[in-house]
């Protein structure tokens, strides 16, 4: 299925949100050719820890997507505020059909509907709605997620693992969150892998496949 898709999109709520869920393979689908494409919706200026000036997000996702193999001409960055996207719902809608009106990814990476943060929930529906033509699958954050099924396993390659820590690392902002930890990434990645039988693998939930 994956070496089928020549252009992915990745709907990223907040920078680092599709770096967490599915950075492995951002990295693995780079490393085979593949165009990906990485759109993040807020730099988050109000959550920033005292002494980060208000771009410091909008810097930092540049860094880490380029660790993943996506060049900056790849890189969409709006700023709309941290937990208002329900406010939103409608230009956000309307700026994904864009994407689909001029893009027409072959596959479409995004948060679970399982997701409980509100932001998050924006993009999942919103994205279902943008993306019915295409394959759709949506990313797990542990942290966010509660209940999450296991349908779709992506292998990855120790190399894989190391480019999205590497990536995170760049989050030089966000390293106060438990969650950030080293440790912690790896060993998501390790148990998915075992689940099926293989090193390292990030998970995701199967909303529409057109092959």
């Amino acid at each position: 299925m994956v070496t089928s898709w020549d252009k992915v999109l990745v709907l990223a709520p907040h920078t680092d949100d599709g770096e967490f869920g599915c950075g492995g393979t951002l990295a693995r689908l780079a490393e085979a050719g593949t165009e990906v494409r990485y759109v993040a919706f807020s730099i988050a200026t109000r959550s920033l820890p005292e002494g980060f000036p208000p771009d410091t997000l909008a810097r930092e996702v540049g860094e880490a997507t380029a660790e993943l193999g996506i060049p900056q001409s790849q890189l969409i960055v709006h700023d709309f505020e941290v937990r208002t996207f329900p406010e939103h719902r409608q230009e956000i809608l309307e700026l994904l059909i864009a994407l689909w009106e001029e893009w027409k990814p072959d596959a479409v990476l995004q948060p679970s509907l399982r997701d409980i943060h509100q932001d998050h929930q924006v993009i999942a529906a919103e994205g279902l709605r943008a993306f019915k033509r295409t394959t759709i699958l949506g990313y797990e954050i542990p942290w966010n997620n509660f209940n999450f099924d296991y349908q779709a396993y992506f292998a990855l390659e120790q190399e894989h693992v190391e480019r999205k820590v590497r990536a995170l690392s760049k989050y030089e902002s966000q390293q106060h969150r438990r969650y950030s930890d080293p440790e912690y990434i790896w060993n998501v990645a390790r148990t998915h892998g075992i689940n099926v039988n293989r090193e390292y693998a990030e998970v995701f939930e199967v909303y529409r496949v057109v092959a």
